[in-house]
């Protein structure tokens, strides 16, 4: 039997959410009223019912994210939340906090937030033993340890293949409450690492200054779906339930046809959900928001990934500027661009600027205000106006499940039968005399065109059969009539034949790989203590928030390195490199300050506040 690799597509609300499904998702993940960690994408339990209403038509599965960590009196009013969105039909529910694994649950399937450390064999294996289904895999990965994990256990494994990058480990940072008190693991990161820095050095020189030294490109390893396939890889996340819809029909359109390109003829995988889509535009990563993209760590660590001219969209790289033309620009391909765009370049400090192009024209772009660049400088486009008015249209992208339709006589009448791609049936009785069409002339082209009018439906008539043993007649409304009722029955169908997956947790013992446990596991409340105390833990700090000792923290570990992205790691550019960097080194902005420690065997760096005190590691 083939295995099923799936397309987990963001969901803002549901109107985010049946854009991604119509361009291809297999699944969707989506916030409930309270606990996820977005806390600008909440939506009511109605719309999430509605949601998966329209997504199980498609075989589509709905995931519920309730990631943040929890606080004890917030324990009860989980737990019920839990109850209603089984009640609706939800058919997962993304968690970080061990808590839930001790409540009273109905038998929902849980996967493992990337928030709950997912990062080495052992600790997925444990999830695996303790119920846990699917992990949603750490993106500081590479191809080997992510091979490792799935020979160690058969837990499904979810990677994100597309959108923003937490410059931390995932879960583990902690700069939103040491500054200001807003948790990123509570739903507010403030994102603090998109802010610029200045670096300075262990002499207290000013090496850098205000540069957005902590912000990382966006992550696309859409060309590695076949190798991460390979490795264990069953679905494909795309980050952004904060991002607009554009940017989601535009990422999951451009990842179905990567993933279709794939299975096509492919012997051991195949599509996880039903339906063809349509697209009425070209997709391409860089036509929305993004920040320029790096692969991460999923081939180890080659290139800089820092993206440090500006936290803000970068876009489409559209060519040089050749020269300023009165009060217009000329630009290397110039005639791609529209009335309306957004353009982007990084100025002379090395900073990103940006262009409204009132009108294009001729290959000239007139801006809304004249600015000073230099000859050569690279445009991008980060506002592609014409292209996101085709993907806003509703029908940019259609998704249809493909019928055969056999129409034929009975004693009394006519029946219809429509027999859909997963084997579903309907079938519609016409009660109406048999008569013969005027002249004898068969009106069977007729029938299969009014069958063939789907229209706003979600399916397709890919075969049409008319079985009659003479030329009777049908009058086209009575045609149309058994054609909306047949499609109307097999909706119903669908969705009463849809099989949602179960599971009931049962509380288990077997040890936790690790017994001590420090403030980096999130440990919030009673329920998650006993649930670690339980499977052999014997010491529990506290979660970060509720133990913030200020001035003295470490606040974020990152695989991330600003010595690597100056070409001064003393591991990949000893030979290259002429001076060493004195430490610590110092990220300042304004009145926050944090020093830099750079543990080298593992290949991490540490971010800790100003008046802690760490050993330097001499290379």
């Amino acid at each position: 039997m083939k295995k099923k690799v799936e397309i987990l597509a963001p969901a803002k609300d549901l109107i985010h959410g049946i854009a991604a499904i119509n361009s291809g998702a297999d699944a969707v993940y989506v916030g409930a009223p309270q606990f996820g960690a977005r806390s600008n994408a909440t939506n009511s339990i109605e719309d999430v019912a509605a949601l998966v209403q329209y997504a199980h038509l498609y075989n589509v599965p709905v995931f519920v994210v309730l990631n943040t960590i929890l606080y004890d009196n917030e324990l009860e009013t989980c737990r019920q939340l839990i109850w209603k969105l089984y009640d609706i039909g939800v058919d997962a529910l993304i968690i970080q906090d061990m808590a839930i694994m001790e409540m009273d649950l109905p038998p929902i399937i849980l996967h493992a937030s990337t928030q709950a450390n997912n990062r080495d064999a052992d600790k997925m294996k444990f999830l695996a033993d303790a119920g846990i289904k699917r992990v949603v895999l750490a993106r500081e990965l590479n191809l080997h340890q992510i091979k490792e994990i799935s020979t160690a256990t058969d837990v499904e494994l979810e990677f994100f293949v597309t959108g923003a990058l937490c410059v931390s480990f995932s879960g583990n940072c902690y700069m939103s409450v040491a500054n200001g008190e807003r948790s990123a693991n509570r739903g507010s990161c403030a994102q603090n690492c998109r802010l610029p820095y200045n670096l300075i050095d262990g002499h207290g020189e000013t090496l850098i200054k205000s540069t957005h030294l902590l912000s990382i490109k966006d992550f696309d390893v859409s060309n590695e779906i076949p190798n991460l396939v390979e490795a264990g890889v069953c679905s494909f996340k795309i980050e952004g339930r904060l991002k607009d819809i554009v940017y989601v029909k535009n990422n999951v359109s451009y990842l179905r046809q990567k993933l279709d390109a794939f299975l096509e003829d492919n012997d051991k995988y195949t599509k996880a959900s039903s339906g063809k889509c349509t697209y009425t535009f070209d997709s391409a990563l860089n036509r929305t928001f993004n920040r320029g993209y790096t692969d991460y760590f999923v081939n180890e660590r080659h290139d800089t990934i820092g993206s440090w001219e500006s936290p803000k969209s970068k876009g489409q790289y559209i060519g040089k500027l050749i020269k300023t033309i009165g009060n217009a620009y000329q630009i290397e391909n110039g005639d791609l661009l529209n009335n309306g765009d957004g353009l982007c370049y990084i100025n002379e400090n090395n900073e990103a600027e940006g262009i409204y192009v009132n009108k294009a024209e001729n290959g000239l772009a007139y801006p809304n205000v004249l600015k000073e660049i230099k000859d050569g400088t690279f445009i991008y486009r980060n506002n592609d106006a014409a292209f996101i008015k085709i993907v806003e249209r509703e029908d940019s992208a259609v998704r249809k499940i493909s019928t055969s339709l056999l129409l034929f006589e009975n004693e009394t009448g006519f029946e219809l039968l429509a027999t859909d791609e997963d084997g579903n049936m309907s079938t519609v009785h016409l009660v109406h005399p048999k008569e013969q069409t005027k002249n004898n002339q068969s009106i069977e082209e007729n029938i299969k065109t009014q069958l063939a009018k789907t229209g706003f439906t979600p399916y397709t008539a890919d075969e049409i059969t008319i079985q009659f043993t003479d030329n009777w007649f049908l009058p086209i409304s009575k045609i149309n009539e058994m054609r909306r009722t047949v499609y109307e029955q097999l909706s119903e169908t669908r969705l009463k034949n849809y099989k949602r997956e179960e599971r009931k947790i049962e509380k288990t013992t077997h040890p936790y790989p690790e017994t001590k446990l420090d403030f980096m596991y999130n440990v919030s409340n009673k329920l998650a203590r006993k649930f670690y105390e339980r499977h052999g833990v014997t010491e529990i700090e506290k979660a970060f928030e509720l133990q913030w000792d200020p001035g003295k923290s470490r606040v974020m570990t990152t695989k991330y390195c600003i010595k690597y992205e100056l070409a001064k790691c003393p591991k990949y550019h000893k030979d290259t490199m002429e001076t060493k960097l004195k430490e610590p080194l110092v990220l300042k902005q304004g009145e926050l300050e944090y020093k830099l420690k750079f543990n080298c065997k593992p290949c991490e760096m540490e971010i800790w506040e100003k008046d802690a005190e760490f050993e330097i590691e001499e290379n």
